[in-house]
């Protein structure tokens, strides 16, 4: 390994160990220990430390080929300790000002969301639907209302006519009310014999048709 290629695996280590406590502070700050369960965290923690270890091995695969020597824990020791010591108070403020933006923009997007797209669409729903049951109110309304009109008219018409066939009927001599009553009776017979007769087939053709499939 040549001196400047250490020389450059050094500065790269110090950097990875800066990043490292960078890193670590922005999982402690998101992962929130206190109100997660053990094993959330257990396997938070171990996928956070392999994913840091691959970061730092593929940074030192690019740098020197993968060559692990002594000093190279060292560098990424004084990288943390460095950010630890002159660099922790500015990047977790730098942070904090970092996450309450994007919480205020989401939160200003969500509200104009709401303004302008859900609150519209709500009360085009809601207007919509008090002009629907006001029209079927209305609807209805109108409808009882011709219905009885129409039964009234009907009442109208037919009570003058009903009173004309009975007094048309009382004078027709008896001999003509024997003989219309007579053909009455016997059509209503007729048609009683027939509906019987289709009954009876019906019933027949019924029967037959259980048997084939049982």
């Amino acid at each position: 390994m040549t001196l400047s290629t250490q020389f450059l695996t050094m500065l790269s280590m110090i950097g990875m160990g800066s990043l490292f406590g960078a890193m670590f502070d922005t999982y402690q700050r998101f992962l929130n220990r206190p109100k997660q369960k053990a094993w959330i965290v257990f396997i938070n923690d171990i996928l956070f430390w392999v994913i840091q270890a691959l970061i730092i091995f593929y940074t030192l695969f690019i740098v020197n080929s993968g060559e692990l020597r002594f000093y190279i824990f060292i560098a990424l020791l004084c990288g943390f300790a460095a950010y630890q010591a002159l660099l922790k108070g500015i990047y977790l403020r730098l942070l904090e000002i970092g996450i309450q933006s994007v919480i205020a923009i989401y939160n200003f997007i969500r509200k104009m969301i709401q303004l302008l797209i859900y609150k519209p669409i709500v009360g085009l729903i809601q207007l919509l639907i008090v002009i629907i049951l006001a029209l079927g109110r209305g609807l209805l309304t109108l409808v009882k209302f011709v219905y009885k009109v129409l039964l009234f008219i009907l009442k109208v018409i037919l009570f003058p006519l009903q009173k004309t066939v009975l007094l048309f009927w009382k004078l027709l001599p008896k001999s003509l009310k024997k003989t219309v009553e007579k053909l009455y009776n016997k059509t209503a017979g007729n048609l009683k014999e027939i509906m019987n007769y289709i009954n009876k087939w019906r019933d027949k053709w019924r029967d037959k048709w259980k048997r084939k499939k049982e």
